[in-house]
Protein backbone atom coordinates (compact mmCIF):
# COMPACT_ATOMS: atom_id res chain seq x y z
CA UNK A 1 0.00 0.00 0.00
CA UNK A 2 1.27 3.77 -0.96
CA UNK A 3 0.58 6.61 1.04
CA UNK A 4 -1.08 7.89 -1.88
CA UNK A 5 -3.64 4.52 -1.65
CA UNK A 6 -3.71 5.83 2.48
CA UNK A 7 -5.00 9.31 1.45
CA UNK A 8 -7.74 8.15 -1.55
CA UNK A 9 -9.34 5.65 1.03
CA UNK A 10 -9.27 8.29 3.99
CA UNK A 11 -11.06 10.89 1.32
CA UNK A 12 -13.56 8.41 0.49
CA UNK A 13 -15.13 7.88 3.92
CA UNK A 14 -14.75 11.59 4.71
CA UNK A 15 -18.28 13.01 4.79
CA UNK A 16 -17.72 16.55 4.17
CA UNK A 17 -14.69 18.58 1.56
CA UNK A 18 -13.86 21.71 0.65
CA UNK A 19 -12.86 23.70 -2.50
CA UNK A 20 -9.33 25.66 -2.10
CA UNK A 21 -8.59 28.22 -4.37
CA UNK A 22 -5.15 29.10 -5.55
CA UNK A 23 -4.39 32.66 -6.64
CA UNK A 24 -2.42 32.60 -10.08
CA UNK A 25 0.68 33.61 -8.47
CA UNK A 26 0.23 30.30 -6.25
CA UNK A 27 -0.49 28.29 -9.09
CA UNK A 28 2.27 29.13 -11.49
CA UNK A 29 4.52 28.30 -8.66
CA UNK A 30 3.43 25.00 -7.42
CA UNK A 31 3.55 24.31 -11.29
CA UNK A 32 7.19 24.68 -11.56
CA UNK A 33 8.32 22.79 -8.57
CA UNK A 34 6.93 19.59 -7.07
CA UNK A 35 5.51 19.50 -3.73
CA UNK A 36 4.21 16.77 -1.84
CA UNK A 37 1.66 19.32 0.21
CA UNK A 38 0.06 22.85 -0.23
CA UNK A 39 0.16 25.11 2.74
CA UNK A 40 -1.95 28.21 3.50
CA UNK A 41 -1.42 30.80 5.47
CA UNK A 42 -3.56 33.74 6.48
CA UNK A 43 -7.28 32.42 5.93
CA UNK A 44 -9.60 35.19 7.23
CA UNK A 45 -12.24 32.76 7.92
CA UNK A 46 -14.13 31.10 10.75
CA UNK A 47 -14.73 27.58 8.96
CA UNK A 48 -11.55 24.89 9.20
CA UNK A 49 -11.12 22.16 7.56
CA UNK A 50 -10.47 18.96 10.04
CA UNK A 51 -7.84 16.49 9.29
CA UNK A 52 -8.84 13.40 6.69
CA UNK A 53 -11.48 15.61 4.78
CA UNK A 54 -10.84 15.73 1.28
CA UNK A 55 -10.18 18.88 -0.66
CA UNK A 56 -10.32 20.25 -4.08
CA UNK A 57 -7.94 22.51 -5.23
CA UNK A 58 -8.94 25.06 -7.91
CA UNK A 59 -7.93 28.29 -9.56
CA UNK A 60 -10.12 30.68 -11.08
CA UNK A 61 -11.00 32.32 -14.64
CA UNK A 62 -13.63 32.19 -16.43
CA UNK A 63 -14.98 29.24 -14.40
CA UNK A 64 -13.35 27.12 -11.45
CA UNK A 65 -10.55 24.93 -12.94
CA UNK A 66 -10.04 22.16 -10.39
CA UNK A 67 -5.83 21.38 -10.33
CA UNK A 68 -5.37 18.67 -8.12
CA UNK A 69 -7.11 16.79 -5.28
CA UNK A 70 -5.90 16.22 -1.69
CA UNK A 71 -6.71 16.10 1.92
CA UNK A 72 -5.94 17.85 5.27
CA UNK A 73 -3.38 16.68 7.62
CA UNK A 74 -2.52 18.15 10.53
CA UNK A 75 1.12 21.07 10.47
CA UNK A 76 3.72 19.68 10.59
CA UNK A 77 4.65 19.45 14.22
CA UNK A 78 1.30 19.92 15.17
CA UNK A 79 -0.43 16.87 16.86
CA UNK A 80 -3.73 17.81 17.61
CA UNK A 81 -4.60 16.51 21.65
CA UNK A 82 -8.23 14.08 20.66
CA UNK A 83 -9.67 15.43 23.88
CA UNK A 84 -9.39 19.16 23.40
CA UNK A 85 -10.42 20.03 19.67
CA UNK A 86 -9.54 23.19 20.13
CA UNK A 87 -5.72 22.73 21.40
CA UNK A 88 -4.27 23.43 17.73
CA UNK A 89 -4.34 27.26 17.50
CA UNK A 90 -6.34 28.81 14.36
CA UNK A 91 -3.78 30.48 12.71
CA UNK A 92 -1.66 27.39 12.06
CA UNK A 93 -1.09 26.91 8.48
CA UNK A 94 -3.85 24.69 6.66
CA UNK A 95 -1.82 21.41 4.86
CA UNK A 96 -3.32 19.70 2.30
CA UNK A 97 -1.34 16.34 1.20
CA UNK A 98 -1.90 15.70 -2.48
CA UNK A 99 -3.22 12.97 -3.96
CA UNK A 100 -3.51 13.77 -7.64
CA UNK A 101 -1.98 16.64 -9.30
CA UNK A 102 -3.04 18.24 -13.06
CA UNK A 103 -1.31 21.38 -13.05
CA UNK A 104 -0.75 20.73 -16.58
CA UNK A 105 -4.31 19.93 -17.81
CA UNK A 106 -6.48 21.67 -15.85
CA UNK A 107 -10.22 19.95 -15.99
CA UNK A 108 -13.48 22.48 -16.09
CA UNK A 109 -15.22 22.90 -12.60
CA UNK A 110 -18.57 24.84 -13.79
CA UNK A 111 -20.92 25.05 -11.14
CA UNK A 112 -18.45 24.20 -7.96
CA UNK A 113 -19.08 26.59 -5.39
CA UNK A 114 -16.25 29.10 -4.61
CA UNK A 115 -16.86 31.97 -1.99
CA UNK A 116 -13.46 32.60 -1.18
CA UNK A 117 -9.64 31.05 -0.79
CA UNK A 118 -11.95 28.34 1.32
CA UNK A 119 -15.00 27.00 0.58
CA UNK A 120 -17.16 23.82 2.03
CA UNK A 121 -18.24 21.55 -0.38
CA UNK A 122 -20.36 18.77 -0.54
CA UNK A 123 -18.58 15.15 -0.16
CA UNK A 124 -20.97 13.93 -3.33
CA UNK A 125 -19.27 16.50 -5.43
CA UNK A 126 -15.89 16.01 -4.44
CA UNK A 127 -16.44 12.68 -5.46
CA UNK A 128 -18.09 13.67 -9.11
CA UNK A 129 -14.96 16.01 -9.32
CA UNK A 130 -12.31 12.37 -8.67
CA UNK A 131 -14.15 10.60 -11.05
CA UNK A 132 -14.23 13.23 -13.64
CA UNK A 133 -10.41 12.69 -13.56
CA UNK A 134 -10.58 9.41 -14.27
CA UNK A 135 -7.25 6.84 -13.33
CA UNK A 136 -3.57 8.36 -13.42
CA UNK A 137 -1.91 8.13 -16.57
CA UNK A 138 1.21 5.42 -16.19
CA UNK A 139 4.72 6.66 -15.14
CA UNK A 140 7.53 6.04 -17.20
CA UNK A 141 11.21 7.05 -17.06
CA UNK A 142 12.25 10.40 -18.26
CA UNK A 143 15.68 11.74 -19.33
CA UNK A 144 16.03 15.46 -17.78
CA UNK A 145 18.95 17.50 -18.29
CA UNK A 146 20.09 21.23 -18.16
CA UNK A 147 22.70 22.39 -20.00
CA UNK A 148 24.69 25.74 -19.13
CA UNK A 149 28.17 27.23 -21.02
CA UNK A 150 30.34 28.64 -17.89
CA UNK A 151 33.80 29.62 -18.01
CA UNK A 152 35.89 28.69 -15.30
CA UNK A 153 39.37 27.64 -14.45
CA UNK A 154 39.12 24.21 -13.05
CA UNK A 155 36.11 21.60 -13.57
CA UNK A 156 35.51 22.60 -9.73
CA UNK A 157 34.80 26.28 -10.18
CA UNK A 158 32.70 25.35 -12.83
CA UNK A 159 30.60 23.08 -11.04
CA UNK A 160 29.91 26.15 -8.11
CA UNK A 161 29.24 28.28 -11.04
CA UNK A 162 26.70 25.92 -12.47
CA UNK A 163 24.84 25.33 -9.06
CA UNK A 164 24.38 29.09 -8.63
CA UNK A 165 23.55 29.96 -12.10
CA UNK A 166 20.35 27.30 -11.03
CA UNK A 167 19.86 28.70 -7.93
CA UNK A 168 19.57 32.20 -9.37
CA UNK A 169 17.79 31.89 -12.61
CA UNK A 170 15.57 28.49 -11.51
CA UNK A 171 12.94 27.47 -13.59
CA UNK A 172 11.52 30.48 -14.55
CA UNK A 173 14.34 30.99 -16.81
CA UNK A 174 16.38 28.50 -17.51
CA UNK A 175 15.20 25.88 -20.02
CA UNK A 176 15.32 22.03 -19.34
CA UNK A 177 15.44 19.21 -21.58
CA UNK A 178 13.25 16.59 -21.38
CA UNK A 179 12.53 13.14 -23.63
CA UNK A 180 11.44 9.35 -22.86
CA UNK A 181 14.11 6.96 -21.45
CA UNK A 182 15.69 5.95 -25.41
CA UNK A 183 14.12 8.22 -27.75
CA UNK A 184 16.28 11.25 -27.05
CA UNK A 185 15.17 11.96 -30.58
CA UNK A 186 12.04 13.26 -29.38
CA UNK A 187 13.44 15.56 -26.66
CA UNK A 188 12.03 19.19 -26.15
CA UNK A 189 12.80 22.22 -24.00
CA UNK A 190 10.67 23.40 -20.87
CA UNK A 191 10.21 26.52 -19.61
CA UNK A 192 7.71 28.01 -17.08
CA UNK A 193 6.73 24.13 -16.66
CA UNK A 194 5.58 24.55 -20.64
CA UNK A 195 6.82 23.29 -23.95
CA UNK A 196 9.30 26.23 -24.78
CA UNK A 197 10.74 26.50 -28.82
CA UNK A 198 14.60 26.92 -28.72
CA UNK A 199 15.11 27.03 -31.83
CA UNK A 200 15.77 30.85 -32.84
CA UNK A 201 15.36 29.91 -36.79
CA UNK A 202 11.77 28.39 -36.34
CA UNK A 203 10.58 32.29 -35.01
CA UNK A 204 11.16 33.52 -38.12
Amino acid sequence: MTDTDHRERAAAAADRAWTVLLPSDRYEAERLVQHDTLELTGLETPLRPGAGDPVAVVVDGESPLLVALGRVEPPVGEEQDPDDPGSVDGELPLVVAYTRRVFDEPVPADGLPVAGVLTPLPADRWHALADRLGPPPPRRSWLVSLDLPIEAATPAEAVRLFWSYVRELGPRELPAYVSPSGDELSMQAFVLGAEANQDPEEDD
